[in-house]
């Protein structure tokens, strides 16, 4: 039989202490103080930074020799990397590693920074897959279907009716609606203060049904709940976590028969195509979402558009 040793992978040697110290953990505080970014970009930095130190090293370079870089020691560095990563992971590592240059400079200790400008390949630009409305209403008739055949009980139905109404109703990323408290939701409205990506806030809508949901939950399950605490309730009736919602969305896929690829950002995809179809205007749409950038928003008009051909060819006798 195989060693344990001898089937995993040998563990990625240690980085300098002197480069963690000095450069590192102060590049780290600045994202999450400063730029108040996510954890989860933090730690995607993090490790593009470490990746880059570690090919310095096995390169034969400096690893904390950061300001004796050319062009063409990263052009060197984005060809390797590119046989070891996928191109929007490479994409992100190079981001991560600008970022790293950009706050050096900011603070006097680079003059320069050498992944400016530097070629990448280019990135696919799939069209975001989404749910149909008919699909989503299957989808939504999940919990009340495993509630009848007493599969769950009624908490869990009503919770889990609930989570699936809010990231749809209201467009939410899954850490938006993890975080949502019930002081964040004004009930006279029918919308949620919602913290985004860079900590940004803005103002969504959630819609009568989500709405109805939440106030039934609430009246049966969480009667003294207080403005601090969470509007999504695991089944310990804790704050639920982003994996839990995960396997909350694959579970009704599957009773739905639904393509299991689908994911809880894809009801948010849906959400966006679903306005566009509907008339919605492509601004009003970004401020919804919270993209910073209206080209984010503008790959969902290539899915409406989509759509829009496909009836076309079905109603038009010269398509």
């Amino acid at each position: 039989m195989m060693s344990k040793s001898a089937s995993s992978p040998a563990p990625e040697p240690a980085l300098p202490e002197a480069v963690v110290r000095e450069w590192l953990q102060p590049f780290l505080a600045y994202l999450a103080k400063e730029r108040r970014y996510s954890a989860y970009t933090v730690r995607n930095y993090r490790q593009a930074v470490e990746d880059f130190v570690r090919w310095l090293g096995r390169s034969g370079r400096d690893p904390a020799g950061f300001g004796t870089l050319s062009a063409r020691d990263v052009r060197d560095f984005v060809i390797e990397a590119q046989r070891r990563f996928g191109r929007r992971t490479l994409h992100s590592h190079v981001s991560g590693l600008r970022t790293f240059y950009r706050h050096a400079m900011r603070e006097g200790r680079l003059d320069r920074n050498p992944f400016t400008g530097v070629p990448l390949p280019k990135l696919d630009k799939p069209l975001p897959k989404f749910l149909t409305e008919s699909q989503m209403l299957h989808l939504l008739a999940g919990p009340e279907k495993l509630r009848a055949n007493e599969s769950i009980d009624d908490f869990a139905a009503l919770r889990d009716r609930l989570v699936l109404e809010v990231i749809y109703g209201g467009g939410l990323r899954v850490s938006e609606a993890v975080g949502l408290n019930h002081g964040d939701v004004d009930f006279g409205q029918g919308s949620a203060r919602v913290l985004g990506k860079g900590r940004k806030e803005r103002i969504c809508p959630l819609g009568d049904a989500a709405m109805a949901v939440l106030r039934k939950f609430r009246d049966m399950h969480a009667p003294a709940a207080g403005r601090a605490d969470p509007v999504l309730l695991s089944d310990r009736r804790g704050r639920m976590t982003p994996g839990a919602v995960q396997k909350l969305v694959k579970r009704y896929l599957a009773l739905a028969d639904l393509p299991m690829d689908i994911t809880p950002h894809k009801l948010r995809h849906s959400y966006a195509t679903h306005l566009l179809n509907a008339g919605a205007d492509l601004r009003s749409v970004q401020e919804l979402l919270g993209h910073a950038s209206l080209t984010t928003t503008q790959i969902y008009t290539h899915t409406s558009v989509a759509r829009l051909k496909e009836i076309h060819a079905k109603a038009h006798p010269r398509a």
